[in-house]
């Protein structure tokens, strides 16, 4: 937008005084006039199209729904920023999340996003783009993310229900008045293609555009395993205004890949292990016989409006359609006598979420107290229909076993199968309405508070149609939220505080309810943590954080009635979390941290029926939770043109599930190393190698259950050429 600027007076009057000495008379004062014209000063609107730089982000408009300080938010938060991404070569949100300390990744059925977050149990559903939630269980593509934010901790004053140990939100690139023009191909091991475009730039004073897609096709290190994937995601920024934003996108995006359940156990009791770890390439089941695809269209719009300084006003709206198909042939049991179980079934799932989210910031002083008031509504609606298929004659666990004996030397099952009995099938329909407010005060330059309370109100009509039974449940859930804020110095925050979220027994992901689920209250997820915020330089900042987090009400069968459900308080995590972010020095810059993680059950708990359960005792660790992990990625420019990076992973061992009486399968601990290679021979060509696993180190990167365990990749590399014109 051009910007006119005009001299606020017509003249400029000086005088020049002058005077001899000695003179008995002195000269008269004279006084001259200068007209100058009225002077137009005009510009071009300019926008940060990369609002932030380097490894360290500053600000956050997720974590409290109002622009804050991250210093300044007393609740643990990582962001990776899109350098990060692009110096990493991040290819999944298992690889996004890899230096986040207190965040571990899931294998996800091999078909989907899966994290753990402070061992709070494996989350599919807690994923939001932009504030909103995105919560399909699928494969995200990071093309157009400009970075990602963990929060961890439970979030349900922000997000409602669900986020009970964490949540992901990914930020949008968006368009702006900076010209934007890049493009990045990458081409790696096992035949990787990629190749993605970034353009944008501003269309007029009041409007600009921008454009990303990609495409990938790849093969993988595991035999008979690809993907295909693309993209394409336009989006609008329009300022009528000084005032006024209004952003709008669109977004096709379709993932096609093998779905890889991974490699089974084998041992007895509480010795499981991984079978044949060094084999990482045998695909136990049937590749060819295990696609996987999922569609999505979305649509997303914002407005923001500031009256003026003190009063502004947001809405969001997001419309998302998802349709997924995914088919599985796999180990279904351990290895036993050089045989196990091959089990299958077919999933379909469509999915419409629509979500209007309206936010009123207000701020005020009242007597010594600056307040920054947020009120809120949320209205929205989630229509699923899920069909889940069998062989007739399947067996054993969910009834998806089609053959037992299968030798594991010769691991690939080729006789025909027929998938066309329901186990499940199954609609839902959520509508969702929401207020929340909350406010942060400064009460001095060293003490700040926030509180905040949502009120969700949920109904779920479910359908059981293999079942003719129909559940109507409706759940009002109250997430408070409270810290304080301790500044002894600008630069340093000491933080304590408290969060509740609930998980209703509908879920994010809505599998088969039961007609006991209406007395049921849903899981409730409580947060204790102290923490600390250190901006060491305006560059590095460092973080630390104690916590408590427990999870009440978990629903399990009673042993004594098989047809019920009992709900009982059983498990709580400790722990302990440091992070660094940015730059050391002008050359030097690192990401990474140290997380510590006591995760257990509190309580004795039997599941099953009394001829056949299994117990977890009291003190038993949480599966996917390890009680150590250590990451750092560490970036060094020698010059303007080369620099080099290296990285370590490690993780203690852990539990592919978590251990009962009967089995558990231990995924030993790992260090890995990464390194990578830059290189810009001009200003508009970068090019990079990175190379993942340098020392070729065997081990297990993520489980779903105690038989469907992902090796890791061995030492692979990939080069990216990035070209900016």
């Amino acid at each position: 937008m051009k910007k006119r600027h005009s001299t606020p007076f017509g003249f400029i009057t000086f005088a020049v005084l002058s005077a001899s000495i000695g003179q008995a008379d002195a000269e008269p004062l004279k006084v001259a006039a200068l007209n100058i014209d009225k002077v137009e000063v005009a510009a071009k609107r300019i926008s940060d199209t990369k609002p932030v730089k380097g490894y360290q982000a500053k600000r956050s408009s997720t974590a409290t729904k109002t622009d804050t300080p991250l210093i300044d938010v007393p609740q643990s938060v990582s962001v990776v920023t899109q350098e990060q991404m692009s110096d990493q070569s991040v290819q999944s949100m298992s690889d996004a999340v890899r230096y986040v300390p207190g965040v571990t990744a899931s294998q996800g059925e091999g078909n989907r996003d899966a994290l753990n977050f402070r061992g709070s149990g494996v989350t599919t559903g807690d994923f939001y783009l932009d504030g909103m939630r995105d919560d399909v269980q699928t494969y995200r593509d990071f093309y157009n993310t400009d970075r990602i934010e963990v929060l961890k901790g439970p979030n349900g004053m922000v997000f409602g229900r669900g986020a009970s140990g964490g949540a992901i939100n990914r930020v949008s690139k968006e368009a702006g008045w900076d010209p934007v023009r890049e493009i990045k191909v990458t081409y790696g091991a096992y035949n990787q293609k990629r190749t993605s475009i970034d353009i944008g730039n501003g269309i007029n004073d009041v409007a600009a555009f921008r454009l990303n897609a990609v495409y990938e096709e790849s093969d993988s290190y595991r035999s008979g395993v690809n993907l295909k994937r693309y993209g394409v995601n336009p989006t609008f920024t329009i300022t009528p205004s000084d005032n006024t934003k209004i952003t709008i996108g669109a977004e096709y995006f379709k993932d096609q890949h093998i779905g890889d359940r991974g490699i089974p156990s084998i041992g007895t009791g509480l010795n499981n292990r991984p079978y044949r770890l060094e084999d990482y390439q045998t695909f136990y089941g049937n590749a060819s016989l295990s696609p996987n695809e999922t569609e999505t269209k979305a649509l997303n719009a914002m407005i923001e409006h500031a009256f003026n300084d003190n009063f502004s006003i947001r809405n969001r709206t997001r419309y998302a359609s998802y349709d997924k198909f995914y088919q599985n042939v796999y180990a279904n049991s351990k290895v036993t006598n050089d045989t196990f179980s091959v089990g299958a079934y077919r999933d379909a799932t469509d999915r419409q979420n629509l979500i209007n989210q309206t936010d009123l910031i207000y701020k005020v002083t009242t007597g010594v107290l600056e307040h920054q008031l947020l009120v809120g509504m949320e209205i929205g609606t989630q229509k699923t229909s899920n069909l889940r298929l069998r062989d007739a004659g399947g067996t054993g666990s969910g009834n998806e076993n089609i053959a037992n004996g299968v030798s594991a030397l010769n691991p690939t099952y080729s006789q025909p199968i027929n998938l066309n009995t329901p186990s499940r099938n199954q609609t839902s329909d959520i509508d969702i309405f929401a207020v929340y407010v909350q406010d942060q005060i400064k009460i001095s330059d060293q003490w700040q508070a926030i509180v905040g309370l949502r009120h969700d109100q949920l109904k779920t009509h479910y359908v059981d149609i293999k079942g003719n039974n129909t559940i109507d449940v409706s759940d009002s859930l109250l997430s408070p939220r409270a810290g304080l804020i301790f500044k002894p110095i600008e630069n340093l925050s000491i933080y304590g505080s408290y969060s509740l979220s609930y998980v209703p027994r509908a879920g994010d992901q809505l599998l088969s309810l039961t007609a006991t689920t209406k007395s049921l209250q849903p899981e409730k997820f409580i947060n204790k943590e102290l923490g600390a915020k250190y901006d060491i330089s305006p560059n590095l900042s460092l973080t630390a954080a104690v916590y408590k987090l427990e999870r009440k009400n978990v629903a399990i069968m009673d042993p004594l009635s098989p047809t019920q459900n009992i709900v009982i308080d059983g498990q709580e995590t400790k722990g302990a979390e440091f992070g660094v972010a940015g730059k050391m020095t002008d050359r030097w810059s690192m990401f990474g941290g140290y997380s510590y993680q006591d995760a257990e059950f509190s309580k004795t708990m039997t599941i099953g029926t009394l001829t056949s359960n299994s117990t977890y005792l009291a003190g038993t660790t949480l599966g996917q939770t390890p009680s150590h992990t250590f990451s750092l990625w560490n970036r060094y420019d020698f010059n303007e043109s080369w620099g080099a990076a290296i990285g370590v992973v490690s993780r203690s061992q852990m539990y592919a599930l978590t251990p009962t009486t009967a089995a558990s399968t231990v995924l030993p601990g790992y260090a890995r190393v990464d390194a990578a290679i830059f290189w810009k021979p001009t200003s508009k060509i970068q090019m990079q190698l990175n190379v993942e696993n340098l020392t070729d180190k065997d081990y297990v990167t993520s489980a779903h259950t105690n038989n469907n365990l992902t090796p890791g990749a061995p030492i692979t590399a990939r080069a990216t050429l990035t070209y900016n014109f």
